[in-house]
């Protein structure tokens, strides 16, 4: 597995083993590096798994077959049900003397909605988009026994990037395809009408999607369409390269509509939220102003917007870890570069966690650069492991695989935790 005999004599715990944590143990094990990767869940698909909607199946499928050929790796040692900061704290992993430690636990958080008090009303009228997601994917399965959330036409949903749009997508997906079942008693695939589009699919039907009496769900900007981040913008634009961007991105967003037909309000900032029955029943909001790259509230203009589920879908973050995160939650980062926490020696962070952008190719290239920095100024100058250091290394890790069910047969362990499949079941 590994000895202590040059590079193989150095050992990396990684915790996540999703798109970064999974890049860093391919880069460690191409250059003969041992790792160990741990995972809050089952399987190490993270975001792929729960934060990509279920109709993003050929993509989920290529992202976890490059997952499971990592951990398949005899240089990587995979260890599920292991949560950081819940399970084990950091200080305990730095007391095996391990040549680093990665943290690739990705963004699970959802960023703080700024309504005072909005989330004490989670469940009843209000709906974070982490776990709303994650509901979406999951519900289907037989077997599912997380919370179960609303689904109603004429939704609002709070935010402005392409998360948001695809909680849009999911209220005028699910909303369509139930009204067709209630109304008509047509059974439609929710996954064939996002490819084929809403008008699409009920155009083959012969109807219309007015002739359902659905309102559809609106999506709340604070800022104008050109500004949402559907395709990115270069450092320092010149005016005609910001021109270009803002052109495309307005066009994205009018395709969008066009095919899942939700409604969209921008230059609206939420102020308040209306309770009524011990729940969210409306959100106040206040028109902005977008002058110099920032965003102004226009006092006095206050106007109430009536809907039965508001979603929030404004961001995420990285868990609150204690003895890594700050007041603010975030990671104590001394460079976003390298990774580096300030106050911990050989400890990084990498991925989501760090870029915030919850962008699989960004996720993979910042994993690429924090072990290419870690491999050439850390380990090719630090002192390995002892060969006793190595054994009492494993020896731990053979223990939290066994408190976990685990093993060591990762094609096993896989085959009796794959999840229940959307396709597979329609």
């Amino acid at each position: 597995m590994v000895n202590s005999n040059g590079r193989n004599s150095h050992v990396v715990v990684i915790f996540g083993g999703a798109v970064a944590g999974s890049e860093a143990a391919r880069c460690l094990a191409e250059e003969g590096i041992y790792s160990i990767v741990f995972d809050m869940e089952d399987l190490p698909y993270g975001k792929i798994e729960n934060g990509l909607p279920k109709w993003h199946s050929k993509q989920r499928d290529k992202e976890e077959r490059a997952i499971n050929c990592v951990m398949n790796n005899p240089l990587v040692e995979f260890v599920p049900r292991v949560k950081l900061g819940d399970d084990i704290r950091i200080q305990k992993i730095l007391e095996w003397n391990v040549s680093a430690v990665l943290l690739a636990t990705g963004a699970w958080r959802d960023r703080k909605p700024s309504i005072s008090g909005i989330e004490d009303y989670v469940g009843r009228g209000f709906e974070l988009q982490n776990e709303f997601v994650s509901w979406f994917n999951q519900y289907h399965s037989p077997g599912y026994k997380g919370p179960e959330k609303e689904i109603h036409d004429g939704a609002i949903i709070i935010g402005g990037g392409l998360a948001s749009i695809d909680v849009a997508k999911i209220f005028m997906l699910e909303t369509t395809v139930r009204a067709l079942k209630e109304q008509k008693g047509i059974e439609a695939d929710l996954v064939a009408m996002e490819k084929k589009g809403i008008p699409g699919i009920l155009e083959k039907l012969g109807m219309k999607w007015e002739e359902l009496g659905l309102s559809g769900c609106t999506l709340f900007y604070r800022r104008r369409a050109c500004d949402m981040p559907l395709m990115p913008i270069p450092d320092n634009p010149d005016p005609e390269q910001l021109a270009k961007a803002e052109k495309v991105r307005v066009k994205l967003l009018n395709n969008m509509q066009s095919k899942y037909l939700f409604n969209f309000e921008p230059l609206r900032t939420p102020a308040d939220v209306v309770i009524e029955g011990n729940r969210v029943t409306g959100v106040v909001f206040l028109r902005t102003k977008v002058g110099e790259g920032r965003v102004k509230s226009l006092p006095g203009t206050e106007r109430v917007y009536r809907a039965p589920i508001v979603v929030s879908s404004i961001g995420s973050l990285p868990e609150f870890i204690p003895g890594l995160s700050g007041e603010d939650g975030m990671f104590r980062i001394e460079n976003h570069d390298t990774g580096e926490l300030s106050g911990l020696e050989h400890v990084f962070a990498l991925g989501n966690a760090v870029t915030g952008r919850g962008n699989i190719k960004a996720s993979r290239a910042h994993g690429r650069q924090v072990v290419r920095h870690l491999i050439d100024n850390i380990l090719s100058v630090k002192a390995g492991l002892t060969a006793e250091e190595i054994e009492a290394v494993q020896a731990r890790v053979c223990e939290w695989q066994g408190k976990s069910g685990y093993d060591g047969d990762y094609n096993s362990w896989l085959e009796k935790h794959l999840p229940v499949r959307y396709e597979d079941i329609n």
